[in-house]
């Protein structure tokens, strides 16, 4: 099994969430529920980090997605950061994960 971490940190009504390591089919239902656990409806905004992402399948982007609708039905501003020229800014942006998100280099 690959190994992924999550790190959620808080600041008042927004949370940032770190992921490093690989995100594949093998762990993407413990990723899930770690960033799922971390989203509530008070928040304003929630911070994805990719930066030190190594590896993600679309078993990783299908978590995206989903958290991107999520954070629309309630209103949350949805941000990914993937800096460009990495592995997870490429397949974000052939996924398409504009239209759904705000990518930020």
């Amino acid at each position: 099994m690959t190994e992924a971490n999550v790190e959620v940190r808080t600041h008042a009504d927004t949370v940032e969430i770190l992921l490093t390591g690989e995100i594949d089919l093998s762990n993407s239902d413990l990723v899930r529920e770690k960033i799922f656990a971390s989203i509530d409806n008070r928040l304003v905004a929630v911070k994805i980090d990719l930066g030190g992402l190594a590896y993600i399948d679309s078993a990783g982007l299908r978590i995206l997605f989903a958290l991107a609708e999520r954070l629309r039905l309630l209103q949350t501003e949805c941000r990914i950061a993937a800096p460009v020229g990495t592995p997870a800014r490429r397949v974000l942006e052939l996924s398409g994960m504009s239209a759904v998100a705000r990518l930020e280099p």
